[in-house]
């Protein structure tokens, strides 16, 4: 028998935007969308033995090219981003980075053409300790040549890791790094990860200073490929919303790290809801996927222009947990169009249940903090259910499945005939 759920009372989150110093070189000011190995392929060296998957230039230059031709770039997916593994395991005499000639035998700056000779963006990765996290030479002692070096293989993009690095230290080092980045002249995305090393060492992260100098960053762990992995990433933003949501705005951004829609780990359900959930987060919308095997459903997922239009919003204002109880959950984020004083709004049902049937949610619009007497325009963003206008004192119904989500968009109504006016809001 299904559950039902009736939801009488939400506590309304007021959401706010801290508008303080933030980086500001004009680039993501909607979240970043793309490409990344990491998840999927590793540090899959051998490409003697597994020449397909393996870390190598070959790889990098089919998922660009499948970036265009399966529809991915036209979604918005941009950046084909390479991780750890690409470099040889020494420098050269004189201090440079090597990119390992065997597997990227034309060069990073020839890949980087490819790339951008495709209408994407490339993106590469570093580490702020001695080694990368895999053991590769990482910047310590050779920022300014480094730099440099991004920049004269027009890199679009940096993720500087932080193992083999000191937590207390990344501060000033991560700061220092994106002042040399940015005296390149090269406009480079800089994706941070110092917050979370510093997490893991008992230090709170000065969040002002990452949001001065890093436009994403990462406060949780790598993301695996399992949906425990995933439930443990939305119970961290959902735990420690109050500290880390007021952060994320236009050019900088929170980044729970990639997407595994697609992959080994995830049903079909569970997908939906890491993508949602993201779309709800204003995440970064990082694949790290096989574009080559992909089926179809998850494809479909990953191309819903309706929630990436959510994700993508201009506001940028990151969703909070609204609701948690018994395995049920609501997650809600303020969207365009802005009408007076209300927002549209972002809705996700998430249900967190593995007890085999799919559970039923009853709430009213005003118990989710939809409170404009003209309405909302409500539709299913996965079903495409178009459910016309509804009010506050309006109950919908949702049934979701296991681990899965039900995901609605509500976008207070103006009559076209009166675009001026609007009505006064239910006093709670």
């Amino acid at each position: 028998m299904n559950q039902c759920i009736s939801i009488f009372y939400i506590t309304v989150i007021v959401f706010v935007t801290e508008y303080t110093n933030a980086l500001e070189n004009g680039l993501v000011r909607t979240p970043p969308m793309g490409w990344l190995s990491w998840e999927r392929f590793r540090c899959n060296t051998d490409c003697k033995n597994d020449p397909d998957n393996c870390i190598s230039e070959r790889l990098f230059q089919v998922m660009a090219d499948l970036l265009i031709t399966e529809g991915y770039a036209a979604a918005g997916y941009e950046y084909v981003n390479v991780d750890d593994c690409w470099l040889e395991k020494h420098r050269s005499p004189s201090g440079q980075l090597i990119a390992d000639r065997s597997r990227f035998p034309s060069g990073m700056r020839a890949l980087s053409d490819y790339i951008h000779s495709k209408g994407l963006k490339f993106g590469i990765y570093e580490d702020y300790g001695n080694y990368t996290c895999a053991g590769y030479p990482g910047i310590i002692g050779h920022q300014y040549e480094d730099a440099r070096l991004f920049a004269d293989w027009k890199v679009d993009y940096v993720k500087l890791d932080g193992c083999y690095a000191f937590p207390h230290e990344m501060e000033k080092g991560y700061s220092e790094f994106q002042d040399i980045l940015n005296k390149t002249g090269r406009p480079m995305v800089f994706s941070c990860s110092w917050p979370v090393y510093q997490i893991y060492a008992g230090i709170r992260p000065n969040y002002t200073s990452i949001k001065e100098n890093c436009n994403l960053w990462r406060n949780y762990d790598d993301v695996q490929d399992s949906w425990v992995s995933v439930e443990s990433i939305i119970d961290y933003y959902g735990n420690n919303q109050d500290l880390i949501a007021p952060n994320s705005g236009p050019g900088h951004w929170n980044d729970p790290d990639m997407l595994i829609v697609g992959n080994f780990g995830l049903s079909y359900d569970q997908a939906k809801t890491q993508f949602a959930i993201w779309s709800i987060l204003a995440a970064p919308l990082l694949m790290s996927v096989d574009l080559r095997t992909i089926r179809p459903e998850f494809k479909e997922i990953l191309l819903n222009r309706k929630i990436i239009a959510v994700d993508q919003d201009p506001l940028g204002i990151q969703g909070r947990r609204i609701y948690k109880h018994r395995g049920i959950e609501i997650w809600s984020r303020p969207i365009n169009p802005i009408v007076g004083t209300f927002y549209s709004y972002a809705i996700a049902f998430v249900n967190r249940r593995a007890d085999g049937t799919p559970s039923d949610i009853s709430v009213t619009l005003k118990e989710l903090g939809l409170i404009s007497l003209n309405g909302y325009l409500v539709e299913d963003l996965y079903e495409n259910v178009d459910y016309g206008i509804l009010y506050p004192s309006t109950k919908i119904k949702v049934k979701v499945n296991p681990s899965g989500v039900v995901m609605l968009k509500a976008e207070v109504y103006v009559d076209a005939k009166y675009p001026n006016s609007y009505k006064y809001v239910f006093s709670l």
